[in-house]
């Protein structure tokens, strides 16, 4: 099964030498890359979100074995759905889907195989090149998640802690923040969502997301990489880069929060 590009041309460039040369670009500077065990980056059109995601890429070792978590935002498929197998591609080639976490991730509770929550959805597929441009041999496990309760967001977490810390693989939560609302609304509830992410706090981030009514859109993502990460021994959150979509369209009245960071 291949999984052809959803939003090449639109979230990013669809030529392979532009999309290159634009995601080197937000790597840079070059610095020195230090091992994680999550992060979470932000999944809007490369020309809001890329300088952004590109901050916290840029500063990870990415291993050969990595998967991604994103929200489901078409509604299509399983709760929890895993790509079950075949290559991952983007204008810069086929990534494989790796066998083995894949096979590891489908025993985890509540996940189902399932491609169809998967065509359209673009929340993974930005993240795909970023991480092709760092690492040559990649190799992808990649689940979109629905609304979960706090208690199937923990024991998911937990297994695919288990899973990732056996492959050494580096976890990927997709996540955009608040969504619409005035940048300084936003600046003040993303906070909220950001020192629980910081804190490594889990529940925290599940809970303080529905009291304030955070849009934070991929926050069940980041609450199983936070799960996960502690189950490989995570002990420290950094955020790398904080921004919103009005500072590049000048309008601050409706925004988009993006948020880049690192769990080790």
């Amino acid at each position: 099964m291949v999984r052809e590009p959803a939003v090449a041309g639109r979230f990013y460039p669809g030529s392979p030498s532009r999309l290159a040369a634009e995601v080197d670009g937000f790597l840079q500077p070059a610095t020195a890359r230090a091992p994680a065990r999550g992060l979470v980056a932000p999944h809007a059109g490369y020309v809001y979100s890329g300088a952004i995601a590109g901050e916290v890429y840029r500063r990870v070792e990415v291993p050969k074995r990595v998967i991604v978590l994103g929200p489901n935002h078409t509604g299509l498929g399983a709760p929890a759905s895993l790509f079950p197998g075949g290559t991952w591609r983007t204008p810069l080639g086929a990534v494989p889907i790796d066998a083995g976490l894949t096979d590891a991730l489908a025993r985890a509770p509540g996940v189902e195989p399932d491609d169809e929550a998967h065509l359209h959805e673009h929340s993974l597929e930005v993240q795909v090149p970023f991480l092709q441009r760092l690492q040559p041999d990649l190799s992808l496990a990649a689940l979109c998640l629905g609304p979960l309760p706090w208690r199937a967001c923990e024991d998911l977490g937990r297994a695919l802690g288990e899973a990732a810390a056996a492959a050494g693989a580096l976890i990927v939560a997709s996540s955009d923040m608040s969504h619409y609302v005035p940048a300084s609304v936003a600046r003040v509830k993303d906070r909220m969502a950001i020192d629980r992410l910081v804190a490594l706090d889990a529940a925290g981030l599940y809970e303080v997301i529905r009291r304030e009514e955070i849009s934070m859109c991929g926050f069940i993502p980041a609450t199983v990489m936070l799960v996960a990460a502690r189950e490989m021994g995570a002990t420290a959150g950094e955020l790398i880069r904080y921004g919103h979509s009005g500072e590049v369209t000048g309008d601050d009245a409706q925004v988009v929060g993006y948020a880049a960071l690192r769990v080790w």
